[in-house]
């Protein structure tokens, strides 16, 4: 989208992620929280993730953040240090126009500059067939669905899990 930009996140941007992410704590199944975080909450957790060099990035159209993203540690051991996990959220009133899209390849991008060589998605609820389909259309594979590993809104929710090389991947060792 022309009238689209990415860019990295800054501590300014946190009530407007704040903002996009409430909703999809409070209604919806990508994210298996059930209380909203503070901003205070999200403060702390944005500063960790950049504070260890992950990348976090922000959607803009028309100067207003419409969408974030950013990568963590996929798991905290050290052999898993050239992996990580991918989160996404767009403001709902912005959804299927491309953002989602345009966030994963710029994580996608950001992560390969960094030398990770793996990117996991787990992604809440095998009915996020939006999310499924946006990682598949990046060259994410399907790795597994875990049934019903979370409890939200009276139901069981399973977990998919989607993984895709970054860089050099796992054809070369790390020198």
């Amino acid at each position: 989208m022309s009238d689209q930009h990415i860019r990295p996140a800054a501590p300014g941007d946190i009530s407007a992620i704040t903002a996009i992410y409430t909703p999809a704590v409070l209604h919806g199944t990508a994210t298996f929280e059930l209380e909203p975080p503070t901003e205070a909450e999200m403060l702390r957790r944005f500063t960790e993730i950049t504070a260890a060099g992950y990348p976090y990035l922000v959607a803009e159209r028309g100067g207003k953040v419409v969408g974030y993203a950013y990568v963590s540690a996929y798991r905290t051991r050290p052999a898993y240090r050239f992996a990580v996990e991918d989160s996404i959220y767009v403001a709902a009133d912005q959804q299927g126009q491309g953002i989602g899209r345009s966030l994963l390849s710029a994580l996608i991008e950001a992560c390969e500059a960094r030398g990770y060589r793996q990117m996991i998605a787990v992604i809440g609820d095998s009915m996020q067939i939006g999310s499924i389909a946006v990682h598949r259309s990046a060259g994410f594979t399907f790795c597994g669905t875990l049934h019903a590993v979370g409890y939200k809104f009276g139901r069981w929710i399973d977990s998919v899990n989607m993984q895709r090389a970054v860089g050099e991947g796992d054809r070369t060792p790390i020198s």
